[in-house]
């Protein structure tokens, strides 16, 4: 099995909804006359001081207006000058550097709620919208620009990742034919007065037809939890259990799509090649203490199965801030025992030595 190396692209994207999201509960400065406070960026802050990693606050008293009618404040004409000499790479860096301090402030907010609230603010979510819609629930993909409709099965899990929120993964189904089924992600996040709150709604996984047959796929690029992180905002030595897990399920996902949604792997004790799907990553993620190498357990479910369940365990290294797959090995096999299948181990994680759990 190759090395699986991370993308920064995706993670770009998760920073600068985090950025939005911390910035929506900072206070607007005193504006210009013709300055629509709706608009502003950033708070008011100069967006030439946060792309060199600093808060400067303003009055907006100097503004540049975007093409889609966003405006940035800057504390003079020469930070003006200076950001709109790479006026993108300038916006990433501001977004980068908000991102970063956003995700203590929501850690620790995260710690007043549960799965289980997010869990609920999304039920109650969908049920309000579906019974404003004629009993539907309504969404746009975003792939095709078609206005779906949609009938709620249930949540499927519920993954936490501290300091990024909560995200609900949302089972519906087309009204029209229950095998168009979809997955949907829910973004769940502490806002600044509190309480939880949707921050934004993703398809997962669509009904694509093969063979007369609905099957779920999944979209690219995946959902936010998945996003490679090469790197944790503000360049912590320290990696979190998330972007170990991040880098797990990256890999095995676009492993898996190399082969036509399987993922092989050959079993070190027995020889034989496993035609596997993956399902879920366990928490929690453990550093070895000997070797440094980080340590991950998931589980995967044999192709053409419904109960017969691999537990695989991936060894993660750090190399110059790139999280790298280096060893995949199987922990636990399905073994059928009165009737039912059972995974059985064949070793425990403490026979590898000492370790300490990533948080």
């Amino acid at each position: 099995m190759g090395n699986f190396k991370m993308n920064r692209r995706w993670m770009l994207e998760l920073l600068a909804l985090l950025g939005a999201m911390l910035l929506a509960s900072l206070p607007v400065p005193a504006l210009a006359a013709d300055t629509p406070a709706a608009q502003v960026q950033f708070g008011g802050e100069c967006a030439e001081g946060l792309a060199e990693g600093k808060h400067v606050p303003t009055n907006c008293a100097i503004t540049w207006t975007d093409k889609d009618g966003k405006v940035y404040c800057f504390s003079s004409e020469s930070a003006k000058k200076s950001f709109l000499q790479d006026s993108s790479g300038n916006l990433q860096k501001a977004r980068d550097f908000v991102a970063a301090a956003s995700v203590e402030s929501t850690e620790k907010a995260m710690q007043n709620f549960t799965s289980g609230d997010a869990e609920a603010l999304v039920k109650a979510t969908i049920e309000e919208k579906t019974k404003a819609n004629n009993g539907a629930f309504p969404l746009e993909d975003p792939l095709n620009g078609e206005q779906l409709k949609l009938a709620f099965d249930g949540v499927d899990f519920t993954r936490t990742i501290e300091g990024y929120g909560f995200f609900p993964d949302v089972k519906f189904h087309d009204p029209a034919d229950a095998q168009k089924q979809y997955l949907i992600d829910f973004w769940v996040v502490p806002d600044a007065n509190g309480q939880l709150k949707i921050q934004e709604t993703r398809i997962y996984k669509a009904p694509l037809q093969s063979d007369g047959k609905w099957a779920m796929v999944a979209r690219d690029p995946i959902p936010w939890w998945w996003i490679p992180a090469s790197e944790h905002p503000g360049h912590m030595a320290a990696k979190r259990g998330w972007e170990v897990m991040s880098a797990v399920e990256h890999g095995a996902l676009t492993e898996q799509a190399k082969n036509g949604g399987v993922f092989h792997l050959k079993d070190d004790k027995t020889g034989q090649v496993l035609d596997l799907q993956f399902i879920d990553t366990h928490q929690p993620v453990r550093q070895l203490d000997d070797s440094g190498h980080y340590f991950a357990c998931t589980d995967f479910r044999k192709v053409g199965t419904k109960d017969q369940i691999y537990d695989i365990d991936f060894w993660i290294t750090d190399k110059n801030g790139v999280m790298t797959v280096e060893q995949a090995r199987v922990h636990k096999v399905p073994e059928l025992k009165d009737g039912r299948w059972v995974e059985v181990p064949r070793y425990e994680w403490k026979d590898l030595g000492s370790s300490h759990v990533v948080p």
